[in-house]
């Protein structure tokens, strides 16, 4: 059964902790999952954190350290000696144990490097180590189950004994010919139903998704996305099988991919956490601050080009922030649906097609408001001619602001600029500043100031 980590618990475990009473910690702790252990640790201060992460045992810290905030990683990787890392190294599967030395500093890495008993698994590490962050090599492990065409069925079957004892979970079966050049992959059932005499060559499926070591994790997502696969193997250029992803270091990515669009188009230019010192937060939001600060005065030396208008019609004064704000609305949905589709490869169709859909779609909906806003000007007994202008003026800069939120995104992912980029305070500021002077360069025609 689960354990209900509350203020309660926790004071307990310090309790527990203070008083050196390691049996009773790990009675209470005992069999409970890797994710609970790692949420406590995240609660205790570094001292009890690292006296409770040294008490346990490496299978079961292993993960948990997988599961822990990467700054308070990092203070209790501080605490333990070269060889209590190697030891928890050892636990882990090669991908997320160069996770972890890689996070070291350098004379820290060669000291771990040097303290892991498994020759094979560290030089895999330092392998993983080599690929460039960001690529599928990067995010590969090592550990997998590979069987040679040539093998007859009793052979492939004792091959996989023992190569499954190395590996977590096994997802897929792959085939390699004498090179190790991947050439297919063996479905379980096929193995186990086939007669002894039999080879892999007759039984395996050739037909198999792969990603090359240098693609872009992106890419590997929007593959394993497509295909619903529950993990992937990783290729050179020569397709020799170099290890595999699975899923679940692909929700990882996904995850951190979110967050990061999200806090682009809420206008943070970097990846904080809400427990950042006071500074960090500064520094990822001020720079869209002040863009939002320079749009607003660009907005206001506008709207002064116009002082005389707005002696005349002060009406038009009392509509500018609604222009402004839908202004703005239509630019960041149209821009949330195309980084959106762009994010998931479904954006299909010319240029010129979404242009013709964009634009009527701003003009069934500039309409409508528009009709709206007619209906209550009449309402409040406004004159006509400035209820046609507002009326006009939400049509043009809702048309304006929605080709701005579409096509802005899709520009800049053709020059490979992020398009969440796009969202938020940039689609805002600048449809706030092209709103403002359409209106009242409407109004000026209209009313003839």
């Amino acid at each position: 059964m689960a354990i209900e980590i509350n203020k309660e618990f926790l004071e307990h475990i310090e309790e527990l902790i203070i008083s050196g009473d390691d049996q009773a910690l790990l009675s209470v702790l005992a069999e409970e999952h890797p994710a609970d252990i790692a949420e406590i640790i995240d609660q205790l201060n570094l001292k009890n954190a690292t006296y409770l992460f040294k008490l346990l045992d490496s299978e079961t810290t292993a993960e948990a350290l997988m599961e822990i905030d990467d700054d308070d990683r990092e203070k209790i990787l501080k605490n333990l000696s070269a060889e209590e890392i190697a030891e928890e190294i050892d636990e882990l599967d090669t991908d997320d144990a160069a996770d972890i030395i890689a996070e070291l500093p350098v004379e820290r890495k060669e000291e771990v490097l040097s303290e892991i008993e498994d020759d094979d698994h560290a030089k895999d590490i330092v392998e993983l180590l080599q690929y460039d962050e960001g690529t599928a090599g990067s995010l590969m492990a090592k550990e997998l189950v590979k069987v040679k065409e040539t093998w007859k069925v009793p052979t492939c079957v004792s091959k996989i004994r023992t190569q499954a004892q190395e590996v977590t979970r096994v997802h897929s079966i792959y085939v390699v010919d004498k090179h190790d050049v991947l050439i297919g992959r063996l479905s379980l059932k096929d193995l186990l139903v086939s007669s002894d005499d039999l080879y892999i060559s007759d039984i395996y499926i050739p037909k198999l998704d792969t990603v090359n070591v240098k693609d872009d994790v992106e890419d590997v997502v929007r593959i394993m996305q497509k295909y619903d696969l529950e993990a992937i193997p990783v290729v050179d250029d020569k397709n020799h099988l170099l290890g595999r992803i699975t899923i679940d270091d692909v929700v990882d990515i996904i995850k951190e991919e979110a967050e990061k669009d999200y806090q682009m188009a809420a206008g943070i230019t970097e990846d904080v956490e809400a427990d950042d010192s006071i500074f960090e937060k500064t520094k990822a939001r001020l720079p869209w601050l002040i863009l939002g600060l320079l749009g607003g005065l660009a907005a206001a030396s506008i709207m002064g080009g116009f002082e005389d208008a707005l002696h005349s019609f002060p009406e038009l004064f009392y509509f500018t922030p609604l222009i402004a704000a839908m202004a703005g609305n239509v630019g960041v949905q149209s821009s949330a649906i195309v980084v959106q589709g762009l994010a998931n490869d479904n954006i299909k169709g010319s240029m010129m097609n979404r242009l013709v859909k964009e634009i009527g779609l701003s003009l069934v909906n500039g309409i409508i408001l528009a009709a709206l806003i007619f209906l209550f000007g009449t309402i409040l007994h406004y004159q006509i001619d400035i209820s046609i202008t507002i009326a006009i003026s939400l049509i043009i800069v809702i048309i304006i602001a929605s080709l701005i939120g579409t096509f802005v995104p899709l520009i800049l992912d053709k020059k490979g600029i992020d398009p969440a980029v796009a969202t938020g305070p940039f689609i805002t500021t600048s449809n706030d500043i092209f709103g403002i002077f359409i209106f009242f360069y409407i109004a000026k025609l209209i009313l003839g100031f």
